[in-house]
Parts: structure tokens; sequence; C-alpha cells
């Protein structure tokens, strides 16, 4: 909140990077750029503290056996991946539709049809649930960075603030059907002016949930962002979303929470499990084999399956990594579909 932009961490390349560039066009991109936000592209400091990755972990890493394919997972840990039935993009309903919230949001900042917003923003939303499915919305909690004149104290400007975020983001996002007696929180702590850098002291990880499935399944822990994909943290939890996700596509169950342990250095999986919580038309252990049978989860495996030695990550870092239909996110490919129908025997 100084209008420092601290990069640091470790990494091994031969490439040379414009680092400094590479922050000032970010922060441009996600729209801090006028002083008035409390820090902006053009003034903004930039301290770069990039070292070599540790020979101890690189060795582990970059020479477990004389066959590619068997890397050593980047650290040890436990990767979730999760699908389920509850939308078209096979995500739980409460984040996907969060997610869609803040991207409306900044959309409409963007395009000036919403000009009093700025550019931070985050919301919730709270389902009702009735014999597992979504029924309807609870709440939704929508906060947002908005210029000062918008926090004067006239009921008619507060009242038109709040009926154009719900009437402009939230309704035009959410399903007509689900909005039963649903209440609205926007900015509920009554102003938001002071935001992003300004307001909190970013740092990369610090929202794995909000990344992920909200609270819908475990989570291992570990951050996605700032990581290659040598380092199963990543990697291995978009593989395991790749599976969850094929295996909900193939009708094999209705939701799917997949499981993979790793050890630092060994390429293979310690475990892979499966749970689907009832709604599989097949044991689960079953399916576990299908896994076996038909995805390779050694860290090779995964960048080789899902093509992840690509620049594709900027994209990841807004509106969750999970559950978006982007041509860079091919761990939400349902490719494998049929194979595992057919292997299960279903028609």
């Amino acid at each position: 909140n100084t209008g420092l932009v601290v990069l640091a961490g470790e990494i091994t390349t031969n490439a040379h990077v414009d680092y400094i560039q590479v922050a000032r066009d970010t922060i441009k991109r996600i729209g801090y750029d006028n002083t008035d936000y409390g820090i902006d592209y053009k003034g903004c400091a930039v301290l770069v503290a990039y070292d070599k990755q540790s020979n101890d972990i690189a060795q582990g890493v970059d020479h477990a056996s004389d066959d590619h394919l068997n890397i050593g997972a980047g650290d040890q840990g436990l990767m979730f991946g999760y699908a389920c039935n509850e939308t078209p993009e096979l995500m739980p309903a409460p984040i996907y539709y969060a997610h869609r919230l803040v991207e409306r949001q900044a959309q409409l900042r963007k395009d000036g049809r919403l000009p009093f917003l700025r550019p931070d923003a985050k919301s919730q939303v709270t389902m009702r649930y009735v014999d597992g499915k979504p029924h309807s919305i609870d709440t939704v909690v929508l906060s947002t960075q908005h210029d000062p004149d918008q926090s004067e104290t006239q009921h008619s400007m507060k009242a038109s603030f709040t009926e154009a975020i719900i009437e402009e983001i939230i309704k035009p996002v959410l399903p007509k059907e689900w909005l039963q007696d649903t209440k609205y929180l926007i900015n509920p702590t009554g102003r938001f002016v002071i935001g992003g850098p300004q307001g909190d002291c970013g740092l990369t990880g610090r929202k794995i949930i909000v990344d992920t499935y909200g609270g819908a399944c475990p989570h291992g822990g570990g951050a996605f962002s700032g990581k290659d994909p040598s380092k199963v943290d990543r990697s291995a939890a978009y593989a395991a979303r790749y599976v969850a996700k094929n295996i909900v596509a193939a009708g094999l169950a209705k939701q799917c929470q997949i499981q993979v342990a790793y050890a630092i250095g060994v390429a293979r999986p310690m475990n892979v499990t499966v749970y689907t919580e009832g709604t599989g038309v097949i044991p689960d252990d079953q399916i576990a084999a299908l896994v076996n049978d038909y995805f390779d989860l050694r860290p090779k495996g995964i960048i080789q399956m899902l093509d992840l030695l690509r620049p594709i990550y900027s994209k990841t870092a807004a509106y969750g990594h999970f559950g978006r239909e982007e041509p860079e996110f091919t761990w939400e490919r349902t490719d494998k579909a049929a194979q595992l129908r057919a292997a299960a025997g279903l028609k």
C-alpha cells in the first residue's frame, strides 16, 4: 500500500524477461491507471528479488530418472479436484456465479456503462439447497470500489448506486428462477473508496478457496499462482479438476472429488483417491482404477497431457482457475469422457 510492487521467488531459466515492464503492464490492465486509486502503473516502484532455485530441490525435480517422463514432483503435498452437475460448466453453483458477478463488474467498469466503479471488487453467493440440489439464492454480497462522490449521505444517491449494482450487474448474471426472496448486500460497510493495494497489502496465494471451488471440497493448502507446472501444487490440481470433470461428464457420477498425493522428487503419486459421495454409478474404487488407466498423473505426464509449458496463466489470476471455457484452459476439456463411459460399460 506504499506504491511498491515486490517480485520475489526462485526460478531456473535462461530467458531474459523485463520483469518491471511486465508488472507495470499488468497493473495497467487491471485498471490502476490513476494516482487517485492509490497506485498507478506509471509511478509505482517495482523491486525485483528473484534468485536461482535451490540445487537440492532442482536435483530431485530434474534428475529423478533418465526417463524424461519420470521427473520428480516439485514438492510434497495433497491436491484436490472437483466437479459436479450443478452448472453446465460442472462447477458448484455458488462459486461459479460469484466469479461471474465480479467478471461483469469489471466489464461494465471498463466499457463505461458504470463509470463510477473502480477496479477492486469481491462477491459471495449463498444458496439454499433442497435434497442436495441448488434451489434458490439466499444472499448475494457484492462489494465494489467506487468514486468518492458515490459515498455521499443522500438517500437518493445511495439508492441509485445500489439499484445500479443489482439491476446492471447481479440480475443479468444470476438465473431468474433462483432469485426468490433473495437478500442483496451491496457494499454493506457503506463505503468502499479506498481499495486495491492502497487498502490492503496484496500477496500472491492468499485466496486459495476463491481460486478453486468455494469450499465445496477440501484444499491441500498450496496456492497456484507464481508456480510453474513442475510444482504439483498447480499442475496436479489442474489435472485433478480435469479427471473429476471427465468423470462427471461421462455420467459416472453426479459429483466427484479427486485427491492426489505426491512426494518431492518422486514422479508417481503416492495415492489417488476418488470420492463420489454415493452418486457414482459404479463403485469409487472402480472409478479410481479407470483414472489410473486413462490419466498419467506424473508431473511430466500432466504437463504433456494438458500442454502446460505455454504462457497461458495470466487469465487464471482473476475469475477462477476452473469452470471457464477459455482456449488456454486445457484442464476444462471433457475429451476423455467417452472413453471412460465405454470402459465403465455404460451405453
